[in-house]
């Protein structure tokens, strides 16, 4: 039975509704910033709000987490870049499985040391296959793991990764250029991957501006993350998120 998180992707999936995800990241954001921040959140009219980021060197993430969770009533979800990065004090786990790289450490193994943790945490896991799809500058998460990311252009490659771990078991896509990206995923390559998968899609990385976000949703993304644009120009978030909503799918 699906979790009561997952079962919102789904639903509104099944009714043709693109979501809205705001990233914070528990580094780039100040304890004194998050009453205003999560203001900005619920007026952009988010659906979620994800909280973590590749490194997380601060100490404060539970704390920023209590208080988003005071001024805000969406769903907190974890996007962790390790296994340090868990806490109970989230709603849900983005339980990533960096699915377009070959390190086994980010493919499995780094799930193996952090199991009993998040068993015992209560979050609702969300099983998710992550991959970094080539941003057009060096990012964090690929230094971090390892691993190439895939090309931008290389869709073929993107379909039957995604196509992968959707068969593996994978309950969400997760296609990703990285922070500060130059190139964004494509519009063609996100079509391309919804087109043969049926798990909700998420997208992110690079996207600054409304038209972006909305031609993105268009093309067959199902939730759209935004963070780094935000830390510039706190007023995209109404902007992005009026975009997203307007791109529903006629069924």
């Amino acid at each position: 039975m699906a979790g009561k998180i997952y079962q919102s992707f789904l639903e509104k999936k099944a009714a043709g509704k693109k979501s809205f995800a705001v990233l914070i990241d528990p580094d780039m954001v100040g304890i004194q910033d998050i009453e205003s921040l999560c203001r900005l959140i619920s007026e952009a009219e988010a659906d979620y709000i994800f909280v973590g980021g590749s490194l997380v060197v601060s100490s404060h993430m539970d704390k920023v987490i209590r208080l988003i969770k005071t001024h805000s009533n969406l769903p907190v979800i974890l996007f962790p870049g390790s296994p340090a990065q868990i806490t109970s004090e989230a709603d849900g786990l983005l339980y990533l499985s960096l699915i377009s790289g070959r390190n086994p450490e980010l493919l499995i193994g780094q799930h193996v040391i952090s199991a009993s943790a998040v068993k015992r945490s209560g979050l609702e896991v969300l099983s998710t296959g992550y991959m970094v799809i080539d941003g057009g500058v060096p990012t964090t998460v690929s230094y971090i793991s390892n691993s190439a990311p895939i090309p931008h252009d290389k869709n073929d490659i993107a379909v039957c990764t995604a196509m992968a771990g959707e068969m593996q078991g994978k309950k969400l896509i997760f296609m990703d250029a990285g922070s500060g990206a130059q190139v964004p995923v494509s519009e063609e390559m996100i079509s391309a991957v919804a087109a043969e998968i049926s798990v909700p899609l998420i997208v992110g990385g690079g996207i600054r501006t409304p038209e972006k976000a909305f031609l993105n949703c268009k093309a067959g993304a199902d939730v759209i993350v935004v963070g780094n644009a935000f830390e510039k120009d706190p007023s995209l978030m109404k902007e992005i998120g009026m975009a997203v909503k307007q791109a529903k799918v006629k069924l």
